[in-house]
């Protein structure tokens, strides 16, 4: 646990069956102890990972693509990172069919330093279908992409992610890691365009933080939240929460579910960042402080501010966006880009 970290929020007294939607929207983290307690796959993992591994199993698509597994060397400790100076990685990824790494974690289950090894992010529908028949959380009018992590003990860097999560821990315990968008500057994050899994990461090693060479980390750690989370538990991570993730057990699997509280067809914003950084970020200081108005006066000023003074059926991509106004602009940033 870092030290200066406060826990995050718990309740327990939320029904799976009926969640309420101001907890689903309220933008603060909270653990939901027992959520999940009922699943039947989180009663199998409670008597043995042998008895999760069966239980998964009935519900394995025989004809199904590989997974992607990610499989490091013991002396990593878990920790999917870079290597030492961020030209690559310091672990390798394997597709391979879903019951060999159920069975390969069972095979290390009681090595003291195996390999380590993580299936990230697999829809369960693809791999495991039906099993949500029996294991799945009720969203309403949200439909969230469901996904299953498998692995042992491994560490997942502090990242972010646009949609909202609820992680359902099923077996083993995972301690968990959060802190509030704004921690940005206090967590040395590496670079935006090569990245272990898709998000950009803090470079701290949360086991060992070298405050020498990361000293802001120290004011990040008093803005933390974490908990210990058991087999049936869950924690609601906010849109843009910064979380790191921990497999404690040699057999772990999580469920998550993920959704945006935007429709679907907006676009990313990384998307929209990664063009300022191409066409913004290095212009002269003064165009740049020129810019920095623009964006604020079309982007975050609040309400119509900045076309009530145009007629309505005149504003285009100033009025409010939609589907069509999306699709229409989209295909226009395609052609200028690909000029």
């Amino acid at each position: 646990m870092l030290p200066g970290a406060s826990p995050i929020a718990e309740r327990a007294d939320v029904d799976v069956r009926a969640i309420p939607d101001a907890l689903l929207a309220s933008g603060e983290p909270v653990v939901l102890r027992g959520l999940v307690a009922d699943w039947p796959m989180v009663r199998a993992a409670r008597d043995s990972a042998e008895e999760a591994v069966a239980y998964l199993r009935t519900f394995e698509r025989r004809d199904a693509p590989p997974v992607v597994a990610t499989v490091g060397p013991p002396d990593i400790g878990g920790r999917f990172f870079y290597n030492d100076d961020l030209s690559g990685f310091n672990f390798r990824q394997e597709n391979v069919p879903l019951g060999v790494v159920l069975n390969t974690l069972l095979k290390y289950a009681t090595e003291e330093r195996p390999p380590a090894i993580y299936v990230a992010s697999t829809t369960i529908d693809t791999w495991l279908p039906g099993i949500r028949a029996h294991n799945d959380v009720p969203f309403g009018a949200r439909e969230p992409l469901a996904s299953v992590w498998i692995g042992n003990r491994t560490r997942i860097a502090a990242h972010q992610d646009v949609p909202d999560n609820l992680a359902c821990v099923v077996a083993g315990r995972r301690r968990v890691t959060l802190f509030p968008p704004d921690q940005l500057p206090n967590l040395y994050v590496g670079p935006l365009d090569h990245t272990p899994a898709g998000q950009p990461i803090s470079l701290v090693d949360f086991a060992a933080p070298d405050l020498q060479k990361f000293p802001r980390f120290a004011e990040a750690c008093r803005h933390a939240r974490t908990a210990l989370l058991e087999p049936g538990d869950a924690v609601l991570i906010p849109s843009m929460w910064w979380h790191h993730m921990e497999g404690l057990d040699a057999f772990n699997v999580l469920v998550n579910y993920w959704w945006r509280q935007s429709p679907a067809w907006m676009d990313t914003p990384m998307n929209a960042l990664m063009l300022a950084i191409m066409t913004v970020r290095d212009l002269p200081p003064a165009q740049r402080a020129i810019w920095d108005d623009i964006f604020r006066h079309y982007v975050f000023a609040p309400g119509d501010a900045t076309a009530d003074h145009i007629p309505d059926d005149a504003r285009r991509v100033l009025a409010p966006m939609d589907e069509a106004r999306a699709r229409s602009l989209r295909a226009r940033l395609l052609q200028r880009l690909n000029r």
